[in-house]
C-alpha cells in the first residue's frame, strides 16, 4: 500500500514533533514513535481506522495515537494508495476539515 502525505499533514507532524522535543525533555520520542507505527498500521491495514464521515461521499478514517492524543486521519485514494490529510488533537472539541 503506497502512503501519501498531504502537505497540511507534513505541517501538523512537525509542529507536534517540535513541541514534544521542547516540552517534554524527559520522553522526547513518543510522538514520533506513534506517528511512524500509526502510519504502518494505517498502511497495513487501512480499513481498521474509525470511520470519520464529516462530508458526504467522500469517507475518512482516523487512528487514535494514545500517548500523545492525536488522531491520523486519512482517506483511500483507490486500490492501492492511502492519503493523511491531517494529524490533529484528540482532546480538540471537533475534528478537523478535511
Amino acid at each position: 500500500m503506497k502512503l501519501e502525505i498531504a502537505p497540511r499533514a507534513i505541517r501538523e507532524a512537525e509542529r507536534c514533533a517540535r513541541w514534544w522535543r521542547e516540552n517534554r525533555m524527559a520522553a522526547p520520542g513518543p510522538f514520533e514513535d506513534e506517528l511512524r507505527t500509526a502510519f504502518d498500521l494505517i498502511r497495513a491495514a487501512p480499513a481498521l481506522g474509525s470511520r470519520y464521515d464529516i462530508l458526504p461521499g467522500r469517507e475518512h478514517r482516523r487512528v487514535l495515537m494514545p500517548v500523545s492524543r492525536h488522531h491520523v486521519y486519512y482517506r483511500m485514494m483507490g486500490q492501492d494508495r492511502v492519503r493523511i490529510v491531517a494529524i490533529w488533537n484528540a482532546v480538540r472539541a471537533r475534528g478537523p476539515r478535511v
